[in-house]
Parts: C-alpha cells; structure tokens; sequence
C-alpha cells in the first residue's frame, strides 16, 4: 500500500494519483519550497492546528433550533448527523444562500433540507497545504476531521489557517 502524502489514504501499489483526493502520488511535480512558509506548509499536518471539537447537530433538527445554536455558541458551522454518522454541514454561509430572506417562514423546516450533503472530510494527518487547497477550490471555510476509521474527530476552519499562517510568517521572519 502506498500512503498519500496530501490526505494520508491508503492507495495500491503502482497507483498514479490518490483514490481519494486524486493527488499524484509522486511529489517530484512540485515546485521546490522557496521560504519557510512554504516549506512548513508541505510538512505539517492538520494536527498542528489543533482542530476544535464540532459541534454535531440531528439531521432532524429544525433551522431555527441549528440557527439558534450557532449564534449561542458563536461558531460559523454545525456538523449533521444521522445515526451517528456525519451526513451534511450546515453554515452560516447556507443560511445566507440558501435560507436568505426566507428564514422565517423555514424555520420549522428540517436543517437537513438546507445543509451541505456529503462534506468532505480530511484526516488528521493530512498535509495543511492540501487542506488549504481543498477549501480554496471547494469554496468550504470548514471542513471536518476524522480519525484513522473514518470517524469525526474535529473541525478546522479558514481562521485556524489564517492564524497558522501568521504564526508560521511571524516565525519565519525570526528566522531570517
């Protein structure tokens, strides 16, 4: 088996391109680090950002009761599950799209009429450079984590790059 080094799933030998995330393989395609943002980038893993722990929500839930959790909790996303299993995502970016002005009279509606089907998720051990890509070309500000069996385990978000990313320029600058 060989392990992709973006995603950390488990591939066949003499595969090309990751099953899973359809990466190469073979990392000689990439352009060498040139600073140490970059560097740290391709080598730390979705660990280090020290995904918090999600907030799960039933795919039966009305949107006023998700709605209403994520404003007391002040967090952007809820994850849906449905017999224990992760299901959907519901953010406050599905509110503004798909809800907009029509909220109230959705409210009593299921949240799993609205949420974001089938999310894709990343393993802890993904690489944060290909954690940064999959949001940026899925347009998603969070993703789910989830362990070696599939199982959610975190949540990270734009703002936990953005804050990794200002640590790592802030080191880098010591550095030099």
């Amino acid at each position: 088996m060989i392990t992709c080094e973006s995603c950390g799933h488990e591939n066949i030998e003499g595969a090309y391109e990751c099953e899973e995330c359809q990466q190469p393989l073979d990392d000689t395609y990439l352009v060498p680090p040139s600073n140490f943002v970059e560097q740290s980038l391709l080598e730390d893993r979705v660990s280090v950002l020290n995904p918090r722990k999600p907030i799960t929500v039933e795919a039966s839930a009305t949107v006023q009761e998700v709605m209403q959790t994520l404003v007391d909790r002040q967090i952007g996303c809820a994850v849906v599950v449905q017999d224990g299993r992760t299901v959907g995502i519901f953010s406050e970016r599905d509110v503004l799209i798909r809800l907009n002005t029509d909220a109230p009279q959705l409210k009593h509606r299921p949240v799993s009429d609205f949420m974001t089907p089938n999310p894709r998720t990343l393993p802890m051990d993904a690489k944060i450079a290909f954690a940064t890509q999959r949001m940026d070309l899925g347009g998603y500000r969070h993703v789910p984590i989830v362990d070696r069996d599939g199982n959610l385990c975190g949540i990270i978000s734009a703002r936990d790059i953005l804050r990794y990313l200002t640590e790592k320029m802030t080191a880098g600058e010591v550095k030099n």
